[in-house]
């Protein structure tokens, strides 16, 4: 599992960065959304290391969960998604909070710019994106899915459309789609998963999902991504989502050849001074 691999010098997994990145920028708890089946052995890795420093909570995401009753579609075996993960961290989050990947390397400068935003600008009616230059989110060995965001004048989001193909090709981005082959800016703003949240977002997303699940009950592959919830949200006029520019780099587990450069990354980082050669 790339979510437990170690990659630091001291086989810290790219989450704990994020923990410890957070904790440096003041959060105050982190709520892992886990399958009920690892629990165990997820719990047993992380408490010891994280007692003391921050509070957690684990939450479980199933099949069956916030479904109210309807029917799972017959031969269903793929997780809802991310926006369904969210959900099922309803009763253990009552504040404003950030999401973000376990597999994703954001950088400092991302929970600094979140911690800020969560503090002082973030309510029910405005959320906010950490968006980082889609040109520092590609992998070097094949296809990525990013939420490629449209924006203001005011850095706030226009739309936000998950592109599940995109890559370079020559001296260019694109993104594949049934129709063909698209252009995409080299610097244009794509979300890594990396939101800030009012807690009212959740009877939303509640109400979005059983929607989801009545519109694709024959799609035993559809996925109840975050950016369809927040796409939602500005285009029915619910709010503003802020896109927050990061300067970070980037980088992640997509497949398993970028594991050596994750690695890499991390060695020169601890180099550098950014974080010591032993987290915990």
């Amino acid at each position: 599992m790339k979510q437990t691999e170690g990659f630091g010098p001291s086989g810290e997994t790219i989450m704990e960065y994020s923990i410890y990145d957070a904790i440096r920028a003041g959060f105050g708890k982190v709520v892992f959304i886990i399958r009920k089946d690892f629990a165990e052995g997820f719990k047993n890795t992380f408490e010891p290391k994280l007692k003391g420093k921050i509070k957690t909570e684990y939450v479980y995401q199933e099949m069956s969960s916030y479904l109210n009753g309807m029917p799972i579609p017959e031969g269903r075996t793929k997780p809802w998604g991310t926006a369904h993960a969210i959900l099922c961290a309803k009763e253990a989050i009552k504040e404003p909070f950030a999401v973000i990947n376990a597999d994703d390397f954001y950088g400092q400068d991302a929970f600094v710019k979140a911690a800020h935003f969560l503090n002082k600008g973030c309510d029910e009616k405005t959320y906010s994106i950490i968006g980082y230059e889609l040109a520092k989110t590609l992998s070097e060995h094949g296809t990525v899915s990013r939420g490629v965001c449209q924006v203001d004048a005011h850095n706030n989001l226009v739309s936000i459309t998950e592109r599940t193909k995109i890559y370079r090709e020559g001296d260019t981005i694109v993104y594949e789609e049934e129709d063909g082959k698209h252009q995409v800016p080299f610097n244009s703003s794509v979300s890594m998963n990396f939101w800030c949240f009012h807690q009212a977002l959740f009877p939303v997303t509640e109400k979005l999902f059983h929607q989801f699940v009545k519109a694709n009950s024959h799609n035993i592959k559809a996925e109840f991504f975050i950016p369809l919830i927040g796409d939602e949200f500005v285009k029915t006029g619910g709010g503003t989502i802020k896109v927050i520019p990061c300067s970070s780099q980037w980088f992640g587990v997509t497949y398993k050849e970028d594991a050596p450069v994750v690695k890499a990354s991390i060695d020169k980082l601890v180099a550098d001074g950014e974080y010591p050669p032993s987290l915990w």
